[in-house]
């Protein structure tokens, strides 16, 4: 087996404790901010704004360093009719016939149904797929290696990079949702993960009163 060379690690910056206490209380103060929207404005993002908060999810470590994500970016009004179109679809048969009752329960605080008009009226969607495995130069088939748990850590750095732009998000997972893969044109090894919308919050857009649960609710120190 090749061993892949290595370089020296030159881009670390350290902190005085001083400085890394204050870093970690902004980032944290900065991030409390955060909240999922459903009410997006019209108003278009810079394109390049988006790419650079996708550059910043392709930072995220991956197993074995295979980076097994594809970010599709839709702006375009049509697809994302389809989109919509779609969704509603299979949300509208989640919440009949699939959904059940404790689920519902869990979800009336927050006010969601089938109609889903934010995959219309936000500047972007960003479908996320994680991609099951590769094909490889010689034209075999090889398995990428945890690949929800690699998505899932890039997903949530491109949640964060937008909030740090100063965009707002929402993730949304109809169920199926290989409907993606065929309105946008992706192949069978991807499988999609979910769909973040983007933009900016509506004018008045009001969120759900809820909490988030405190340190000694989500941490355990064992020292």
């Amino acid at each position: 087996m090749e061993k892949k060379k290595s370089i020296p690690l030159d881009q670390y910056a350290e902190y005085p404790p001083a400085e890394m206490a204050r870093r970690a209380a902004e980032f944290y103060a900065d991030m409390k901010r955060r909240r999922t929207v459903r009410d997006f404005s019209d108003r278009p993002v810079p394109r390049g704004v988006i790419e650079d908060c996708l550059r910043t999810a392709g930072t995220a470590p991956s197993g074995a360093n295979l980076q097994p994500w594809r970010f599709v970016a839709v702006g375009d009004g049509a697809i994302k009719k389809r989109i919509r179109q779609a969704a509603e679809e299979e949300e509208r048969a989640f919440y009949a016939e699939r959904a059940p009752e404790e689920w519902l329960e869990a979800l009336a605080p927050l006010g969601t149904d089938a109609d889903k008009p934010f995959l219309e009226t936000a500047p972007y969607l960003v479908a996320v797929f994680a991609q099951r495995h590769r094909g490889d130069e010689d034209g075999t088939t090889k398995k990428n290696y945890y690949v929800q748990e690699s998505v899932g850590i890039a997903t949530g750095l491109l949640i964060a990079a937008l909030h740090r732009a100063g965009l707002v998000s929402l993730t949304h997972t109809p169920s199926p949702m290989g409907f993606l893969n065929q309105i946008l044109g992706r192949p069978t090894n991807e499988r999609p993960y979910l769909l973040l919308v983007v933009g900016y919050p509506a004018a008045g857009a009001r969120v759900p009163d809820i909490a988030r649960k405190g340190l000694d609710e989500i941490a355990v120190f064992v020292e």
